[in-house]
């Protein structure tokens, strides 16, 4: 019997990708597997990717989290990294607590995860020592970003900022377009390539032929959102076509 999990992701109002990444990743690997996977989401309003919408957008996740486990989804995740790691090193772990808290006291049993905390457990799964990685977002919050991989032991060798504050512009860029910007990232001295650290900026088309060129492990944060949630599922992993982390089990 074919077994259908049910995936639920607390998406920002103007994120028009990782609704589209996350099914892309999982409907290649249908083909692979027996399993079979719905896609749910609840939505929290956010327009311009600023400390003080980030803020005001995180104060809406335990909602989400709620509509959510009323779904009774086997696992929810957030789908943005910068608003996790703006708050400060380790804040993806308080957000997971929270909603733990949230699925018990509806009487699910829905796993939780961040997208922040999958960046991190993707590299870790990578053995990322040292990293170079590419975001939209302004300067500022890359060095957020920046500041909360270091934290978690991980060193950023380079990095590129776009300086893209709109969040609607941000799903509009083209992804083959990464495939020109790597080229002027330092990677000489990384372990892994993160070709978007931000889930609203596309990157599945570029992954793998980024990958070829460099000769690096390449992923990006809605590669390792997938990750975290087959990792929670027990499920087989790999998936051909979009980097080492899904090359591996």
């Amino acid at each position: 019997m074919t077994k259908t999990y049910r995936i639920g992701q607390i998406v920002p109002s103007s994120n028009t990708t990782m609704e589209t990444e996350i099914p892309q990743i999982l409907r290649r690997r249908e083909q692979d597997h027996p399993e079979r996977f719905t896609f749910h989401s609840a939505r929290m309003r956010m327009h311009k990717v600023t400390p003080e919408e980030l803020q005001a957008m995180n104060a809406q996740g335990v909602r989400c989290a709620a509509e959510l486990a009323d779904a009774r989804v086997d696992v929810m995740s957030t789908a943005c990294l910068v608003a996790i790691m703006a708050q400060g090193p380790g804040y993806h772990r308080q957000v997971e607590q929270d909603f733990a808290a949230v699925v018990a006291a509806n009487a699910a049993q829905s796993r939780v995860m961040t997208s922040a905390g999958a960046l991190i457990h993707g590299l870790r799964k990578l053995g990322a020592k040292k990293i170079s990685l590419m975001a939209p977002y302004m300067k500022g919050l890359t060095a957020k970003v920046i500041d909360y991989i270091e934290a978690e032991g991980i060193e950023v060798v380079d990095s590129l900022s776009f300086e893209i504050p709109d969040n609607l512009e941000v799903g509009r860029r083209d992804p083959q377009q990464l495939l020109q910007d790597v080229k002027k990232l330092n990677t000489a001295n990384a372990d892994v390539v993160v070709l978007s650290a931000c889930v609203q900026m596309p990157s599945l088309p570029a992954i793998q032929q980024a990958q070829n060129s460099l000769g690096l492990p390449v992923t990006s944060t809605a590669i390792c959102t997938a990750r975290n949630m087959l990792d929670l599922l027990a499920l087989d992993a790999r998936i051909p076509g979009y980097g080492r982390l899904l090359e591996i089990q």
